[in-house]
């Protein structure tokens, strides 16, 4: 089990780092973004591992009560993601309410 979450660690690190390149080459990274998604949701079908999301205290409660800028930077406190990642997810979420 402990290959299984290197194996996620190392898949994890890929994309993180596969999102931190140039704008001229956003459309091939977003391409080879969602290939290594995909393999990464087929491995952990594989190995059983059940994705229930990040722990994102505070995110959901702002959003709750309509508190979209402070669900933004609880977001960014709990993941260290950047501004745009951080709107774009946060906006997702409110979207999946």
């Amino acid at each position: 089990m402990e290959y299984a979450l290197a194996v996620l660690l190392v898949l994890a690190l890929t994309l993180l780092a596969a999102q931190s390149t140039g704008p001229g080459r956003r459309d091939a990274t977003a391409l080879r973004l969602a290939e290594i998604e995909r393999r990464l949701d087929l491995v952990m079908r594989h190995l059983g591992v059940v994705d229930e999301g990040p722990a994102l205290p505070g995110v959901r409660e702002h959003l709750l009560r309509g508190e979209k800028i402070k669900a933004i930077r609880a977001y960014r406190a709990a993941t260290g993601a950047d501004l745009r990642t951080a709107k774009e997810a946060v906006e997702a979420m409110a979207g999946g309410r």
